[in-house]
This record gives C-alpha cells, structure tokens and sequence, in this order.
C-alpha cells in the first residue's frame, strides 16, 4: 500500500510532460518565425547572384 501511495505523490512525470510541451512550443515558434526569414533569405540572395553575373533578377 505504500508504493502505490509513493507513486502516485510522484510528480517527476509531470514536470518531464512539462518541459517537453514547453520545447515543443519553442520548436514550433522556431520554425514558423524561419520560415518567413527563409524566404527573404531566398530572395536576398537571388539578388545578388545576379547583380554578380551582370544580369537583371527575376
């Protein structure tokens, strides 16, 4: 009866479940605030690849 009592005061599980949401979270935000930057990015350097080649972009 004690080990049952002993386990379900444990909250190491919640505080694992916890961390886990909260790098899930970073991880979204992460990626969809790269996202946009990727594409300028893309954009930024198409420029200059073509300014170097001496020819008019897109």
């Amino acid at each position: 009866m004690n080990a049952i009592t002993t386990f379900l005061k444990d909250e190491n599980g919640a505080t694992t479940t916890e961390y886990g949401l909260i790098a899930v979270l970073v991880s979204l935000a992460a990626i969809v605030s790269l996202d946009g930057v990727g594409y300028e990015l893309d954009t930024v350097f198409n420029y200059i690849y073509y300014k170097l080649r001496g020819e008019t972009c897109c």
